[in-house]
């Protein structure tokens, strides 16, 4: 037995739970490992992030803590051990938005409205002073990434270009962004009323983003591809009730050109330093969205910079997963 298991077996020894049936469950880009115990009909969810691997379950506590209490559907903490990194969390449910929508593909626009619904929500919520903000310097340096692990070249002029970019159009670092907000880390529960219907997961890495940030994650998933139509619906949506002022597409047009550039690098990393191949098959639809959001025309200094400096990916694009 691994140091990892009897820690898990002590953590769980004397509860309700240390007896349930244990299934591991796919593992995001992170060191975290997660597992559902089930009895019956009755099931939980296992967070095993290891301290050794960088990981640190109290970001996730405080941030659930502060969405539970603003009304948010988040899983409630039942056991933890801070010290081990071990969270013991209540079950959303097993239908993420991307497990639902290959099986109910005409639910989309009503899918996307709701999460959009829940991120117009999330701008009434005041961040906590210790959050990081996405200031358009902070911006600029996320992009970094790119130049260490995908095109393996200095990227000085492109991250002066993004902070160019983030100073214009998206300057101000004002609402909460729970900063990885797709379709597989939200939960569709069709039964539950109002915003208990969209379950939030993997939001311990929340900061403090200019208006959009959330809704440039959605909308440009690097996992599946969102149908233009509905693309367009939810922005329309979203602008028509979101407070951010300015020129809110391109803002978002901007900020989804940020987030992108940042995941070729962190995907190139994976692939690179992680052995986990199947990101690079998301890379080809990461430049799709990219290429698409520099079509706006008041990005065009800096589109110029990207063609200029990141080179296309070549592997064929994944189907969704």
């Amino acid at each position: 037995m691994s140091d990892r298991a009897s820690l898990i077996d002590s953590f769980l020894a004397g509860s309700t739970w240390q007896d349930w049936a244990r299934a591991p469950l796919a593992g995001d880009a992170s060191a975290r490992r997660y597992h559902r115990l089930t009895a019956g009909r009755y099931s939980v969810i296992l967070m095993d992030a290891p301290p050794e691997n960088g990981e640190d379950i109290m970001p996730f506590m405080r941030i659930a803590t502060l969405l539970r209490d603003a009304g948010f559907s988040v899983p409630d903490i039942l056991l933890h051990d801070t010290k081990n990194g071990l969270l013991l969390l209540s079950d959303l449910g097993t239908a993420d938005y991307a497990q639902w929508l290959r099986q109910h593909p005409s639910d989309e626009a009503a899918l996307y409205q709701s999460a959009a619904t829940v991120l117009l929500k999330l701008e009434q919520v005041t961040p906590p002073p210790h959050l990081k903000r996405m200031t358009p310097s902070v911006g600029a340096e996320m992009v970094e990434i790119i130049g260490t692990h995908y095109s393996h070249a200095p990227v000085k002029d492109l991250c002066t270009q993004m902070q160019k970019a983030l100073e214009e159009f998206a300057p101000e670092p004002t609402v909460l962004a729970l900063r990885d907000y797709h379709a597989e880390n939200l939960i569709w529960r069709k039964d539950k009323p109002g915003l208990d219907q969209v379950g939030l997961l993997d939001f311990q890495d929340a900061f403090v983003a200019p208006h959009g940030y959330d809704l440039a994650s959605l909308l440009r998933d690097a996992r599946r591809d969102v149908s233009p139509t509905v693309v367009e619906e939810t922005i329309a949506y979203f602008s028509a009730h979101t407070k951010a002022k300015g020129p809110f597409r391109t803002s978002l047009a901007c900020l989804g050109v940020q987030r992108n550039l940042r995941i070729l690098g962190v995907f190139a990393r994976l692939v690179s330093e992680f052995d986990k191949p199947r990101y690079r098959a998301f890379m080809p639809r990461v430049w799709a969205h990219i290429m698409e959001d520099l079509k706006n025309p008041a990005l065009a200094t800096l589109r110029q910079t990207v063609m200029d400096l990141v080179p296309e990916p070549t592997h064929p694009a994944g189907q969704d997963s």
